[in-house]
């Protein structure tokens, strides 16, 4: 009997594994729930090129997902790593790679040894701002022992994760956008040894600028914030939806899954979400006009 493919795949979205609160973070303790929560309910994740294969019409397991995580922090390699080979769970990391320094491997959670400092990501920013990022980003040795230990593929964010719409010329951000990835996949390149063709865009921007620069330099998979819509066999890869994962417990992401992969729902949830995201925009515009 022919195995059954993937009606759809969702893609999740972390960015912070941490004990740290704030935003885009989820707690060591509620990751490990969702990652058992997909084992035991026979999830499988999959690879970048699996994924990739399935976007081209290949068959994949009906239960599948493709877990992601953004920036590439240090919390990732401290917490994530060991609850992703723990439960035998395969992540796809897009680092910002002038933030990965060099450097001996930091301990990991249940190692036994005292954990280096993995904070909030406001304190994050701020200290990437300070120049110091390799104090909260992963390290390129951190880096080839997560791949070699199969628990995380790296791939392209850009190098330096700016946004070169706001402050420059259509000029301006089409040269530096181009430099900034040429400059990553340099990275990997000399780094990983790897020429990927997965680029996620930062803080999910991109216009059609940045896709013809990114097509240019051999991207072809593109990764978007966008959570409403579909990943299905045969379709855009240049435009990927992604679930922001919440810190909460395992069962609400196999809930959320459910919602996401179910095609009466997921539909008429996507446009409620879309919805209440338009009117709160709409009420934020209006609170600023009259302020």
């Amino acid at each position: 009997m022919a195995e059954k493919n993937a009606r759809s795949v969702p893609v999740l979205m972390y960015h912070h594994i941490t004990p740290s609160s704030g935003q885009i973070t989820t707690s060591p303790q509620n990751f490990e729930s969702q990652m058992a929560a997909l084992a035991a309910n026979g999830y499988t994740s999959l690879t970048a090129g699996q994924f990739a294969g399935y976007l081209q019409g290949e068959t994949v397991p009906e239960k599948s997902v493709l877990i992601t995580f953004d920036d590439g922090y240090l919390d990732n390699y401290v917490y994530a790593h060991p609850v992703l080979q723990k439960y035998g769970m395969n992540a796809v990391m897009f680092l910002v790679t002038d933030w990965a320094g060099q450097g001996e491997l930091r301990p990991v959670d249940g190692s036994g040894k005292p954990l280096p400092a993995c904070p909030s990501h406001h304190e994050c920013k701020e200290i990437v701002a300070a120049g110091k990022a390799n104090d909260i980003a992963v390290r390129w040795s951190e880096v080839q022992a997560m791949e070699a230990a199969g628990t995380f593929e790296i791939h392209c964010h850009t190098h330096t994760h700016t946004r070169w719409d706001l402050n420059f010329d259509r000029a301006g951000k089409c040269a530096g956008i181009a430099n900034d990835l040429q400059q990553s996949k340099a990275a990997l390149l000399q780094e990983l040894n790897k020429n990927s063709p997965h680029l996620c865009w930062p803080q999910g921007y991109f216009d059609d600028d940045y896709i013809q620069a990114a097509q240019a330099l051999g991207f072809s998979i593109f990764y978007t914030t966008d959570a409403y819509g579909f990943n299905v066999a045969g379709g855009n890869p240049q435009y990927i939806y992604r679930i922001a994962v919440r810190n909460k417990p395992g069962a609400w992401l196999i809930h959320r899954i459910g919602i996401a992969k179910n095609p009466y729902w997921g539909p008429l949830y996507n446009r409620w979400k879309k919805f209440r995201k338009q009117r709160r925009r709409a009420r934020e515009i209006r609170r600023a006009n009259t302020a």
